[in-house]
């Protein structure tokens, strides 16, 4: 890994199925929809609600973008752990790969376009990361 040894790389994985992440109105409530998938997340703040979530799940109606995969940095992680995301976004944008990130209380979550998925886990592997697929 760029700026430091490659045995600090946590290791991660690669989620299966495809999500979506959309923009809803800051008034509303979370729609039921949300919660249908295995991964979900929802940010509120006073100008927008806005919701990660299986692709499948989402209406038609609904403002936002699907095609997107998931890397999931195994953790938990230490909340005195500096850097991981910084240097798991700076190795994807060398490679000209946009990201969008979730975090949790255990760990990060990286969503990646599905076209550039592949590309990547190609750029993480070289710089030291293990990128496993899930249910391997």
């Amino acid at each position: 890994m760029t700026g430091s040894a490659a045995g600090n790389c946590p290791n991660m994985k690669l989620l299966n199925g495809k999500y979506g992440i959309c923009r809803l109105d800051s008034s509303g409530s979370i729609p039921g929809w949300v919660h249908r998938g295995e991964f979900f997340s929802v940010t509120g703040t006073p100008d927008e609600l806005s919701v990660v979530c299986s692709e499948a799940c989402i209406p038609e109606n609904v403002k936002g973008e699907k095609g997107w995969r998931i890397l999931k940095v195994e953790g938990p992680l230490d909340f005195s752990l500096v850097g991981i995301l910084a240097s798991i976004s700076a190795v994807l944008a060398r490679n000209r790969i946009s990201i969008f990130a979730v975090s949790t209380y255990d760990t990060d979550y990286i969503l990646v376009r599905d076209g550039d998925i592949d590309n990547a886990v190609e750029a993480l592997l070289k710089e030291g990361y293990k990128v496993e697929k899930e249910g391997k």
